[in-house]
């Protein structure tokens, strides 16, 4: 016998069927974010592209995903890319890690006076063949970074950005350059911040940082294995 239209069995039989649709589109999200994260870490591992959102829209657009589909995040990107690397890319991936490394700590030094830290995919182990190094920067004047910049004959271009911590927004001057035949990305910041956590967008993870000595030392580690 079939339960009565309104009644209490129709009404339980209604939510049951409308969580079970709920669950299948759930699933079939889920899957589809998978699949882009998965893409987005293969094109760029092969392209050597190191802009997140640029990949994952390259990936969403090759697997055809709905306008409006839920892209993975940055984290489930790089936990795809960490696993293609170590796959494919075992051998040549980490030997082209230490030379960039290298090339940043090389800036580094010679930015010594501005308190640098290396951040970004350089800093994680996941840039491209290409990759593009990023520092952050802490003096007492963005101004006296451009001047040291003029004086020592660097080519640079800048615009802002925004920097997150506590809630608040921190304009940023960021310069691009190339350093050593290298692209690298210098963010100048409050020489206050450099004790406080920073994030790329409010609800972001923070930003990792490594200074001058833990390079070192991690170069160092590198050689010995």
């Amino acid at each position: 016998m079939w339960p009565a239209i309104g009644g209490p069995d129709s009404m339980r039989a209604l939510r049951y069927d409308l969580c079970a649709a709920m669950g299948r589109r759930s699933n079939r999200q889920t899957g589809v974010r998978s699949r882009i994260a998965a893409a987005a870490a293969r094109i760029m591992a092969e392209d050597g592209i190191d802009d997140f959102a640029l990949a994952k829209r390259k990936a969403a657009r090759q697997l055809g995903a709905e306008p409006g589909q839920g892209l993975p995040g940055n984290e489930e990107v790089e936990a795809e890319l960490e696993a293609y690397r170590a796959l494919y890319q075992s051998d040549e991936h980490p030997e082209r890690i230490v030379e960039l490394r290298r090339a940043a700590l090389g800036a580094m030094r010679a930015f010594e006076r501005f308190a640098p830290y290396l951040v970004g995919p350089v800093l994680k182990g996941i840039a491209g063949p290409y990759g593009e190094i990023e520092l952050q920067l802490f003096p007492e004047s963005a101004k006296d970074v451009e001047i040291f910049f003029l004086e020592e004959g660097l080519t640079f271009t800048t615009h802002e950005a925004k920097r997150y911590s506590g809630g608040r927004a921190r304009s940023v001057s960021v310069f691009s350059l190339t350093w050593e035949g290298l692209p690298l990305k210098v963010s100048v910041l409050d020489p206050r911040d450099e004790r406080v956590t920073l994030k790329t967008s409010q609800a972001g993870k923070p930003i990792e940082r490594a200074g001058i000595q833990e390079v070192e030392n991690m170069l160092r580690t590198s050689s010995n294995t």
